[in-house]
């Protein structure tokens, strides 16, 4: 235990310095919570620059994530290939927006992309209808859900298109103040 191996080149960790905020021990713990997921497809030794990727599955099922009501959005958010599969890469870029130390305006690029589930840069009445049911477990009725609904657009769609842009969104989230500050994730 007191054998310290290396894992990282230095010029590796300093690279992960920028993506996570100079967080060295934190590079290595995600490694290591990385490595849990799959230890026979995640090496222990990264200094070769190893090309894996870690599936859906297996990230949405981390304890991290699984209550999650979005953590398949958050993981297909991060991931490059669209299948929700994540490089290491991607993996610590999605727990450093993630964690509490990341900047307001960068956890609101990504909650705007977790709920723009038809990927068209706009947050409209559909999509603000799915984010709605998963943050209430469904437990309202529909026509609930479409008055809410109705009712975030006509007050946050500062352009009357009838569907929120991500300035109407960042507009709205700062009337509320503890909506960022719940959007991060433990590890």
């Amino acid at each position: 235990m007191g054998n310290k191996q290396t894992i990282f080149t230095d010029e590796q960790l300093d690279a992960y310095q920028v993506s996570a905020d100079g967080w060295r021990s934190f590079v290595q713990l995600l490694h290591a919570r990385y490595h849990e997921l799959a230890p026979h497809l995640v090496p222990m030794d990264y200094t070769n620059d190893p090309d894996c990727k870690l599936p859906l599955a297996l990230i949405v099922n981390m304890p991290e994530l699984k209550e999650n009501p979005f953590c398949s959005r958050i993981v297909e958010s991060f991931s490059e290939d669209g299948m929700g599969n994540l490089s290491f890469n991607e993996f610590v870029d999605m727990f450093s927006v993630l964690s509490e130390m990341a900047p307001r305006e960068l956890k609101a690029i990504y909650a705007f992309k977790i709920y723009d589930y038809n990927v068209d840069n706009f947050l409209c009445k559909e999509d603000l209808e799915k984010t709605l049911n998963k943050l209430t477990k469904e437990e309202l009725t529909p026509e609930e859900v479409q008055l809410v609904c109705e009712k975030a657009i006509e007050e946050a769609d500062l352009d009357g298109d009838h569907k929120l842009s991500f300035a109407d969104f960042e507009n709205m989230i700062t009337r509320a103040p503890d909506f960022l500050s719940t959007f991060h994730i433990r590890i």
